[in-house]
């Protein structure tokens, strides 16, 4: 048996029996709905008796400012509390994707996404990052996160491999249970649900197509992708989100044997399972029958953002004809309740009222100098010929490159909107790389990549290139290489692929962006040393460009903190980042449709640093 942390006992068990027979079939139904906040007023949550609202990313409240999200929460709050003859008070729980910080809302800090993390791998820090990402989601008077993703990434041409913590499932057990710890320590004043995702099997899918087909046996299924939530579990996990994906062929959120059978049963997991984002669209063609086969597979709560109204229509049809027996019913309600009370719902204020609702914390200097250490442990130095790292302050700098200046593209994807931003507009309190060196130089000029052929090599000592992928998210992430792959990842899929087009159709950074290697080759045929950064949500085949450069940093996607950059380019803090993901070679492989397979040119564990005495020299 896995013990919780946030053990749901007896008292709970008690007041939510006492409170569910007060209740009526609509009112259990209604716990069970969460809506979309653009798709449902307060009142609706009131009529509805509503469980949940969510913001889908990108989908915010007048400026996006605390107030605006402080008004909004209130009034959900106060309609699903009032009291009445048709309405029992049962407090709405509201969610959002803060993924890497509290990163739906303007001045908050933004993290580096999981796979930095991963290469940073110090727990006692992501369970510090968990504790401010709670308190600033906290702010806005949220309680829970769709966090954290505990996919094992296997195949790079994945679109979420970004979310992913790293290829070794061991070092992502670890995450799951500094995460979760860090998210709900300290429930219920400053703490929030965690919601571990994505059950089961997203990392692991035929080519990396997202939502597609993951084919292992049951032993190669748990030892790869079911233990990080055997260690969510045990760290007090009272949520869990099902995959978009198929194991074999069969769809996550109709697969009654991994829901009901496999989490709930032989792991004892007591929680609440929510659905994905209209996950059970793809179950049938026919949404009346898909919201059956859902609710009978074990899922509790129902992610309907557009058609809630016709959910809970058609719910309560299947339970007055026998389709959907009420113990289902009672089964979800009574987790969805249980949840509530052990984080403290019932006991809790309107969210402008609570502790740390617009509080002074949010977006601070102290928070954000822990995201500014946090990039500086994810950067992994590949490279460092004639060491031509770290930079001295007195070195004449030339900068360029597309993600040099754009925070939005340093952010990457579920930045503000779901498919991330390009520029600096949306984040006035962040720092760019760019911005970041002009901090701690003396002599550094930025010139654009299209003026490159016309500067004097006498005029600089270094050069910094910093390239990588634009911003994305989930399917339009995905790199296919092949047209058909959709097509062949389908096939055996028993419900609906969604088709969503690819981000590209390789993984070669000169393919994807060739202007790139062109601006390296022109820097180092004018004799003037480079030193690319790669930004990126994914290790990319990055041979030439590495074979141009004297050094090579991967830095994925950092964050609001430019500064971390900087620091370790400039020896305040040493290069500690080690990869977490194996680092590929050449593409010729990649033609293989049944696996990711390539030459590793670095290894799990790589990652090269300064000597001592370089550190030492530069404190002085």
């Amino acid at each position: 048996m896995i013990k919780s942390k946030q053990n749901i006992n007896q008292q709970i068990i008690a007041n939510v029996e006492a409170l569910m027979a007060k209740m009526t079939l609509a009112q259990k139904i209604g716990q069970m709905t969460q809506a979309e906040r653009s798709t449902c007023t307060a009142q609706d949550v009131y009529q509805y008796h509503l469980g949940s609202v969510l913001s889908a990313a990108g989908s915010v409240p007048g400026n996006n400012r605390l107030k605006d999200w402080l008004e909004m929460t209130d009034a959900y709050w106060l309609a699903s509390m009032q009291t009445d003859a048709d309405h029992l008070a049962i407090p709405v729980i509201y969610g959002i994707d803060a993924v890497h910080g509290n990163n739906n809302v303007k001045d908050a800090v933004v993290f580096p996404h999981n796979i930095g993390l991963g290469a940073g791998a110090d727990f006692d820090l992501i369970e510090q990052i968990a504790e401010i990402t709670a308190k600033e989601v906290c702010a806005i008077g949220v309680d829970w996160v769709f966090s954290p993703n505990l996919a094992v990434a296997e195949d790079y041409h994945w679109g979420r491999t970004y979310e992913s913590f790293s290829e070794r499932t061991d070092l992502v057990c670890d995450f799951a249970k500094s995460m979760i710890t860090g998210l709900q320590s300290a429930l219920p004043q400053s703490g929030v649900l965690a919601c571990a995702k994505h059950w089961i099997g997203d990392g692991g899918t035929l080519h990396g197509v997202d939502q597609g087909d993951t084919i292992l046996d049951w032993q190669q299924l748990e030892q790869i992708h079911v233990r990080p939530y055997y260690q969510a579990i045990e760290a007090g996990a009272l949520s869990i989100m099902v995959s978009f994906s198929s194991w074999n062929g069969e769809k996550c959120h109709g697969n009654r044997h991994l829901l009901t059978d496999i989490l709930k049963g032989n792991m004892q997991f007591s929680g609440i399972l929510i659905s994905d984002m209209q996950g059970i669209d793809d179950l049938a063609e026919d949404f009346y029958i898909a919201v059956a086969k859902g609710v009978n597979a074990g899922i509790d709560m129902f992610m309907v953002p557009g058609n809630w109204k016709q959910f809970i229509e058609h719910l309560i049809s299947h339970v007055e004809l026998g389709t959907v027996p009420i113990e289902r019913i009672n089964d979800a309600v009574r987790r969805i309740l249980s949840v509530k009370m052990a984080i403290g719902l019932f006991e809790k204020p309107r969210p402008s009222k609570r502790q740390l609702a617009n509080h002074a914390s949010f977006g601070s200097k102290q928070h954000r100098n822990v995201a500014r250490k946090a990039v500086q442990k994810s950067l992994v130095l590949l490279k460092n010929h004639d060491h031509v790292l770290p930079l001295s302050k007195n070195s004449r700098i030339l900068v360029t490159g597309n993600s040099a200046d754009n925070i939005g593209y340093q952010c990457g994807g579920f930045t503000i909107s779901w498919q991330g931003d390009d520029g600096n507009e949306e984040f006035p309190a962040a720092t760019s790389i760019w911005q970041g060196i002009q901090n701690q130089a003396t002599n550094a000029q930025f010139i654009g990549a299209g003026e490159i052929t016309d500067i004097d090599p006498n005029q600089f000592d270094v050069a910094i290139v910093v390239v990588g992928e634009r911003p994305y998210a989930e399917g339009l992430g995905d790199i296919r290489y092949d047209d058909d792959v959709m097509f062949k990842s389908g096939l055996q899929i028993n419900g609906q692929l969604r088709m969503q087009p690819a981000s590209g159709n390789s993984l070669e950074l000169q393919v994807m962006y060739p202007q790139a290697l062109q601006t390296i080759k022109t820097l180092k045929v004018k004799g003037i040393p480079v030193v690319t950064i790669l930004i990126s949500g994914r290790p990319l085949i990055t041979t030439s460009e590495i074979t141009q450069s004297s050094a090579f940093i991967a830095a994925w996607l950092p964050g609001s903190e430019g500064d971390g950059v900087a620091d370790v380019l400039y020896a305040k803090a040493a290069f500690s980042g080690k990869l977490g993901f194996s680092w590929p070679d050449n593409s010729q492989s990649n033609i293989d449709l049944e696996k990711q397979a390539f030459d590793t040119i670095y290894p799990v564990g790589f990652g090269l640093t300064y000597p001592v005495k370089t550190l030492a020299k530069s404190a002085v």
